[in-house]
């Protein structure tokens, strides 16, 4: 998973509340097991539309959600979507609980403001100028010295800012557990045994 520390780019405006998993990836697009391409269905009904903002703002690394952003059927492909379309922030008001567990899981930061503080991130992506996330400061800020803090849960922060998933923890336990399975050997060296039968 890739690190997480510092971004600046241009956002894509949306700020449509009650996104659920069939708005950002419909179930047309859900025939693969590959991450690979579902950035061309994300949003792909909106994006019917001519001069839709996504379109109109391709290669924007943050999205500016309104509240509720992820609801519906639990599907890990929305946060795959989103990553292919090039997207590393979601910013809003609030998510639904089990797409911020399937986006922390893929790498992708969603930072939660309070909707004042998001209306005025809308009028700055609209308005086509860059916004900072620090990830490690925990700050949202733009050119006109607007500074936004967001709470961020300490287990979370460290996975991304150490690019972390969940096999990345466990490889970084690879000394604790090879010490166990050495004691293992020692204390229950039958189980060596059963493991060469197998």
């Amino acid at each position: 998973m890739q690190a997480f520390t510092t971004l600046s780019g241009q956002a894509i405006p949306f700020g449509a509340a009650n996104i659920d998993t069939d708005v950002i990836i419909p179930a047309r697009f859900l025939k693969t097991i590959s991450r690979a391409g579902l950035g061309a269905g994300a949003f792909a009904t909106l994006r019917e539309t001519p001069d839709n903002v996504f379109d109109n703002h391709a290669g924007a690394p943050i999205l500016i959600a309104g509240a509720n952003f992820g609801c519906g059927s639990s599907r890990e492909h929305a946060p795959w979507a989103l990553a292919d379309l090039g997207i590393r922030v979601v910013i809003s008001p609030g998510f639904a609980d089990i797409f911020a567990g399937n986006a922390f899981k893929n790498g992708l930061l969603l930072v939660t403001l309070p909707q004042a503080a998001v209306d005025r991130l809308l009028a700055v992506a609209v308005d086509g100028q860059p916004i900072t996330i620090d990830l490690e400061n925990q700050v949202v800020t733009t050119p006109f010295q607007d500074r936004f803090e967001f709470a961020m849960d300490p287990f979370r922060k460290h996975c991304l800012v150490n690019g972390l998933d969940e096999i990345g923890l466990t490889l970084g336990m690879d000394a604790a557990i090879g010490a166990h399975e050495a004691r293992q050997m020692t204390d229950r060296p039958w189980l060596a045994g059963a493991a060469a039968r197998i």
